[in-house]
């Protein structure tokens, strides 16, 4: 049944050579200078194309960076390499990119703020909270991209577009949050590329093996086969614990917004001309959008219908349509 499978998405008269899938991820192979001058020159004009994107809040010019993005070459690189149980020398390059991407994105920081609020950006707030869906989207993308360079009935753009969109745009805003100070959003978006490059790793060491491009051990390779494996393995648990982790975090605020959402309606009831707009947590904060031409009611009451509702201490504040924000207390006090 496996074999069957396995043939029909991977069938045996459309599979690339070892040599072509080697060309085609190894910047080491083949005329190596002219593959490198073409990767970070690429990668470069992706970083700044993505940083304006990003700046600017334009979701057009951040697809722009994602179709030219070459990262993903190398990246399939390290999983052959770890298949082969060989140095490529994709490791260094992949690294060093992502430094060169979160400069460019640090730099057009400074140059181009883009004011306080990050949040407010749909590109950054998209990306510096990563869950368990991103991993499997990521997955996902890695084992298509990795089909893709596998065969050769399969267009060789599609891998590289694929797989840029999980990769320069969490770089860049690693840089625009540090530029800003945000270290904590930061963190968020390198954890969503670090799991986004395990994953495409992992994803095409499980294709590139089932395509029949391992080589058997021959001296000290299995032991240091056996070690990348590990590394990578310690790797990916160490993200995918951060990302059920924060997965959890988002569900409980869910609930938590959805709780002080329905305290804060009770609590304008008798106020025929007030409605609740929204209730968001940020910065371990938790707003109350009103809309309403009268006076709140006694803040105190808010405080005490959320007691037991939300966690303690967590200070709330109310916004009003009239332009008032009320600090109305912390919760538990």
């Amino acid at each position: 049944m496996r074999s069957g499978i396995l043939g029909q998405v991977l069938p045996a008269n459309q599979r690339r050579s070892l040599g072509e899938l080697a060309d085609s991820v190894d910047l080491s192979a083949g005329d190596s200078r002219s593959k490198r001058s073409a990767f970070w020159t690429m990668l470069t004009l992706s970083a700044v194309i993505a940083s304006g994107g990003v700046l600017t809040d334009s979701t057009a010019t951040v697809i722009g960076a994602m179709i030219i993005a070459p990262l993903s070459t190398p990246i399939m690189g390290i999983a052959l390499g770890v298949v082969q149980k060989r140095r490529t020398g994709s490791v260094r390059v992949v690294i060093f990119g992502c430094l060169l991407v979160i400069t460019v994105g640090l730099v057009f920081s400074w140059v181009m703020p883009g004011g306080d609020d990050l949040l407010s950006n749909s590109q950054i707030s998209g990306r510096t909270s990563p869950g368990l869906i991103d991993l499997v989207s990521a997955m996902a993308t890695g084992l298509a991209g990795a089909v893709a360079l596998s065969r050769k009935d399969v267009a060789a753009v599609l891998p590289g577009v694929a797989i840029a969109i999980s990769l320069v745009p969490p770089l860049v805003v690693v840089g625009v949050c540090l530029g800003h100070g945000a270290f904590w959003f930061a963190l968020g978006a390198l954890v969503l590329f670090l799991s986004n490059l395990l994953a495409l790793v992992f994803a095409g060491m499980v294709v590139f093996a089932a395509s029949g491009y391992s080589t058997p051990q021959s001296g000290d390779t299995g032991h240091s086969s056996r070690r990348a494996y590990a590394s990578l393995g310690l790797l990916f648990a160490a993200v995918l614990l951060l990302l059920v982790a924060n997965t959890t975090l988002n569900v409980l605020i869910h609930v938590w917004t959805a709780r002080g959402e329905d305290a804060a309606q009770e609590w304008l009831a008798d106020d025929p001309s007030a409605t609740v707009t929204g209730v968001t947590v940020h910065s371990r904060t938790m707003h109350v959008d009103v809309r309403t031409r009268e006076d709140l009611p006694p803040l105190e009451d808010l405080v005490a219908r959320l007691d037991g509702q939300i966690p303690g201490g967590v200070p709330v504040v109310v916004e009003t349509t009239r332009g008032q924000r009320v600090d109305a207390g912390r919760t538990g006090s």
